[in-house]
């Protein structure tokens, strides 16, 4: 199939992979904005700091007036961000990558170069902008949306995300496209609630991000097997998918443990309601 006999495709190949800005990319710390070893402890270190201080202190609730506009302009921006992240790193990997198995496993001495590393770097940067969802909930005061897995899970991906192109991990395009899918699902759902529309599908957001984590250990026990059968020296990135593996572990725990206790628990309310009512 030639994807460039289309008109369309070919010129969100050349905006999305093949654009100079993207073709060229490197990753070369510190020199590459963001890139630094301290510049990743500092973003982490301020936010788990400025979440502790602003949790603590008595802040009034800010107007819903005020925040729903802000917020709603976040989510949508993640959206579109989310959407552009999937489909550049899926065009890359379709019409860019030398051979298409370096989804799985990239060739060890891989530099972190190119158009997949741009995405993975565009990523990572999105990241550190996921940050804001904490501020905003913690502005209007819905301190119960405040849980471990939430602040847990946006301090340590944008450690993982740095590990990404720091060792340039195979898998890593897999990794990306679907979180990005799911967050496009995610920040849909939250932008059309600031809007006042509800969407009934909550409940599949969190089913989705379980699949994801499953289907993260099923391709890993494949990258796996490139890595120790393969007739080269292996997949590059390997400590850095060992810490990728135990985060993903941590993650998929918690996110169980909170679908079990969040619709575990409005099943049985619902069920005492309608004893009630009956």
């Amino acid at each position: 199939m030639n994807l460039t006999a289309n008109p369309m495709i070919s010129g969100l190949q050349y905006w999305l992979v093949y654009h100079p800005t993207i073709l060229n990319f490197s990753w070369n710390p510190p020199h590459t904005p963001a890139s630094s070893p301290l510049f990743l402890s500092l973003s982490i270190l301020s936010y788990l700091s400025l979440t502790l201080l602003l949790y603590l202190l008595p802040l009034p609730p800010f107007s819903p007036h005020f925040l729903k506009p802000i917020t709603a302009f976040h989510n949508l921006t993640l959206l579109i961000l989310s959407l552009i992240m999937a489909l550049g790193c899926t065009l890359t990997f379709l019409t860019h990558t030398p051979h298409l198995h370096w989804i799985i496993c990239f060739p060890t001495q891989t530099p972190p170069t190119g158009p997949l590393f741009f995405w993975v770097y565009i990523f990572y940067l999105s990241k550190i902008l996921e940050f804001l969802d904490t501020l905003f909930i913690i502005l209007s005061r819905s301190i119960q949306r405040l849980s471990f897995l939430h602040v847990y899970h946006h301090a340590t991906v944008l450690l993982m995300c740095y590990l990404w192109l720091h060792t340039s991990q195979s898998l890593f395009p897999i990794a990306l496209v679907t979180n990005a899918s799911v967050h496009v699902l995610m920040y849909g759902y939250y932008f059309l609630s600031g809007l006042g529309i509800r969407p009934r599908w909550k409940r599949v957001v969190t089913d989705c991000q379980i699949v994801q984590f499953l289907f993260s250990f099923a391709v890993s026990g494949l990258m796996l097997f490139y890595h120790f059968s393969g007739s080269g020296s292996g997949c590059s990135g390997i400590r850095g998918w060992c810490f990728n593996a135990v985060f993903n572990a941590s993650l998929l725990a918690l996110f169980v443990d909170f679908h079990l206790k969040s619709y575990a628990n409005r099943k049985k309310k619902h069920t005492v309601k309608t004893d009630k009512e009956s």
